[in-house]
């Protein structure tokens, strides 16, 4: 009894340590999902052993393949691993507390104060060190995903279809991912393989509520067309469809919330944009900022409803159908041609960073004061251990010096 009693002690203990761990990732992680698995990688994996790193890569393959923030799903799934679903809520409020908090003030300072300058020089040098990071994560990944000769087939082929139709279809990423899970697992799988177990206890109650969320939402925000309702409604559909991160959710975002309802001016979009390169966390924090920023006409409580409107809408669905399939993976990921499918689809994750470095590089322009700066950076992440957040402050203080 005693020793019982001990033993649940220390496991809450655990989780503890595990929450002020993601609460350390969610102020210091910066530069998208790509650099987040490689951050996980070094505190939950290499420092303090939550779980392996064969493990990580499972659960990263998992929620590569399902729409919604991967970085989100996977730190949320790592705390479903250890917890249940009790710590996986916990998990996911502190990761992403933070990055909405800090995108829906800094809306909400914006409202306040004026936009003066639509370029906000002082973030000029974000966008090369963004570029800096997504190519050290890019590189990490080649460390971590390629050690066969046909990954290398998969990782070019990847990047090269990434490049060509430059990441711009929701369905590419997903398809892409697809394909080489099953290239791997023809190549791996041999001979006779037996059945799989019959996967038992399905719980079917996160996807019903998901697609009841889905078709109340859009019900009421077209038949009231009141705003809160139609921005949880957007957020929430492009949470249930977008693949592949926020280089595919900021486009249509812009399309949405600018060109087609105007809820703000394209330099107020922007401008959150650049926010967004200097917070830690979720990259589908933008939703954060959108959400105040559409409700600027209806004072600071209207802004306040529409962060948390964009907040919930965006990372919502994506956690529902987390919590359906992680179940059924659990019972699935032994069964040898989707254990053989693992490797082909980190692979095909790897040539797609590939592909996100090159058309972030594209928009950098190529003078001294940016190359010096990516370079920099790349420097900085290969050779020595300067914190993240180090490195995005020194960018900051640059771009007001020079």
């Amino acid at each position: 009894m005693f020793t019982k009693m001990n033993q649940s002690k220390i496991k809450q203990f655990r989780r503890v340590v595990f929450l002020l761990d993601v609460l350390k990732l969610a102020l210091t992680a910066f530069g998208g999902p790509q650099v987040h698995f490689t951050q996980f990688q070094r505190l939950l994996v290499n420092k303090k052993k939550y779980l392996d790193e064969f493990e990580l890569k499972e659960l990263n393959s998992l929620c590569s393949m399902l729409p919604g923030p991967t970085s989100t799903q996977t730190i949320t799934a790592i705390g479903y691993k250890m917890g249940g679903p009790t710590l996986a809520f916990l998990t996911l409020a502190i990761w992403v507390f933070p990055a909405c908090f800090l995108m829906g003030n800094a809306a909400i300072l914006l409202t306040i104060f004026g936009l003066d300058d639509p370029k906000l020089s002082y973030l000029k040098y974000l966008e090369p060190m963004a570029s800096g990071f997504i190519i050290y994560a890019a590189y990490r990944f080649i460390q971590l995903f390629i050690t066969r000769k046909y990954h290398w087939a998969l990782l070019i082929g990847t990047a090269f279809i990434g490049i060509t139709f430059q990441l711009g279809s929701p369905y590419l990423i997903p398809l892409t991912l697809l394909t080489g899970g099953l290239i791997s697992s023809y190549i791996n799988t041999r001979g006779l393989v037996r059945k799989p177990k019959p996967i038992r206890n399905i719980r079917y109650d996160n996807l019903l509520l998901f697609f009841i969320i889905f078709v109340v939402a859009a019900t009421i925000g077209v038949a009231t067309q009141n705003r809160i309702f139609l921005l949880f409604e957007n957020n929430f559909r492009y949470g249930s469809i977008v693949f592949g991160g926020g280089n595919v959710l900021i486009p249509l975002m812009f399309n949405q919330f600018v060109e087609f309802r105007h809820y703000m001016e394209a330099s107020e979009f922007l401008a959150g944009v650049g926010f967004l390169q200097a917070m830690p966390g979720p990259v589908f924090s933008i939703a954060s900022f959108t959400g105040a920023m559409s409700m600027k006409e209806f004072g600071i409580f209207g802004q306040v409803a529409g962060i948390l409107a964009g907040s919930i809408g965006i990372f919502l669905p994506g956690i529902l159908l987390l919590f359906f399939v992680y179940p059924i993976w659990n019972q699935l990921k032994d069964f040898v041609p989707v254990k053989n499918a693992i490797e082909g689809i980190n692979a095909a994750s790897a040539g797609l960073v590939i592909a996100s470095a090159y058309l972030l590089f594209l928009p950098v322009q190529l003078n001294e004061q940016n190359m010096i700066v990516l370079l920099t950076t790349l420097f900085l992440l290969l050779s020595t251990r300067v914190p993240s957040p180090i490195i995005v402050l020194a960018c900051i203080i640059a771009g007001f010096i020079f």
